[in-house]
């Protein structure tokens, strides 16, 4: 069994880290430190948990100064980096929720830190309650980050003001209208970092998902121009590709279906155990007279708890089908037990979906 995420916070990378902080602030308590760290209720926090936990008893042991704090922090992070640890290391998540938690009342050291902390450990997370507090000031702080020389301060120009953005706050006002943020977007489209791009391909597929014609628009501008921005507007589109978006199945060159046909759809697991997987399989006919560009997916329709079916589509491939061709195509999705989704037993659904348009729904049961 693969060790849990949580466990990244061993007794060794505190040991290790308490040394480092130590070379800057010599009077930090390593017993006491671990001592609170390590309460009757350590064991039953998860990851998230464990950080925020760390952020307080790590205030606990610094002064009510919060800019001697976050100078002390500053400090350690070179410390840090000549002990061996990386940049980026998930671990040091605690280190913006300090300022955060901390510092939303003092905007300016704040704004600092986080232009050097993010180039050790990403604040993405952190500078959201700052946007929704502060947002014409962030916004503009941002835009000034898009063009740093240091790409994870610009990825988090990008990142941080995400409408969406997983594990975070949402931002409501980015949600109902995004255009405040997409001259940030624009200054890193063509970013030589794939990181950066791909951060903004990130938010504007969250943009798509309550402004597609914001997106399209963007898309529309930017497609074309070189292959770097063509992975990303594509990226960019694959929620409203999954939604079966029509306008933007034909930017990207999925035509019409009139001479693709489905045939011999059928399920092969008529009754499918909770942890086996249902099987189908149906044939692909492309009747035209040249090969057409094809996205292929079908529609799983689960059932929801008051007995409603709810689709999530999944993607088979994306090619060249040939002219006058037939292809037979088998699948299987697991009903294996994970934690992000609940089964329930009763009737679900398959569907197959073709450059966005549904074929047909075929049964099966879903059984104990």
């Amino acid at each position: 069994m693969p060790e849990l995420l949580k466990n990244i916070y061993s007794k060794e990378f505190f040991y290790k880290f308490i040394r480092t902080i130590q070379k800057t602030e010599r009077d930090f308590d390593k017993e006491s430190f671990l001592k609170q760290i390590y309460d009757n209720e350590w064991d039953k926090r998860e990851l998230k948990q464990r950080m925020r936990h760390i952020t307080i008893v790590l205030k606990n042991h610094l002064s009510e100064d919060f800019e001697k704090n976050v100078e002390i922090l500053l400090n350690t992070i070179p410390n840090l980096l000549s002990e061996g640890f990386k940049p980026d290391n998930l671990e040091f998540i605690f280190f913006p929720d300090f300022i955060e938690i901390y510092g939303l009342n003092n905007y300016k050291t704040s704004i600092t830190a986080f232009e050097e902390v993010t180039q050790f450990v990403t604040c993405e997370f952190a500078v959201r309650p700052f946007i929704i507090r502060y947002e014409k000031r962030m916004i503009a702080q941002m835009l000034l980050w898009s063009q740093h020389k240091h790409s994870m301060v610009r990825r988090l120009a990008s990142e941080g003001c995400r409408p969406r953005l997983p594990w975070a706050m949402a931002i409501p006002s980015l949600k109902q209208n995004p255009e405040p943020i997409i001259p940030i977007l624009e200054n890193l489209k063509n970013d030589v970092s794939e990181t950066v791009r791909r951060s903004v391909a990130n938010n504007l597929n969250d943009i798509s998902k309550e402004n597609p014609t914001i997106v399209i628009a963007l898309v529309k501008g930017w497609k074309g121009v070189t292959k770097e921005t063509d992975l990303l507007t594509k990226h960019a589109c694959r929620t409203l590709l999954k939604e079966g978006n029509l306008e933007v199945m034909r930017l990207f060159g999925f035509g019409s279906v009139d001479k693709i046909e489905i045939t011999d759809f059928k399920i092969l697991t008529p009754n499918v155990k909770i942890g086996d997987f249902v099987e189908f399989s149906f044939q692909l006919l492309n009747k035209n007279i040249f090969a057409s560009k094809i996205r292929l997916e079908y529609g799983l329709y689960y059932q929801k708890i008051n007995g409603s079916l709810k689709r999530k589509v999944f993607k088979i491939s994306e090619k060249d089908y040939p002219k006058k061709s037939a292809t037979k195509i088998n699948k299987k999705q697991s009903f294996k037990i994970i934690t992000t989704r609940k089964f329930y037993i009763g009737k679900h659904q398959v569907s197959i979906i073709i450059n966005g348009i549904e074929f047909g729904k075929v049964n099966f049961n879903l059984i104990e």
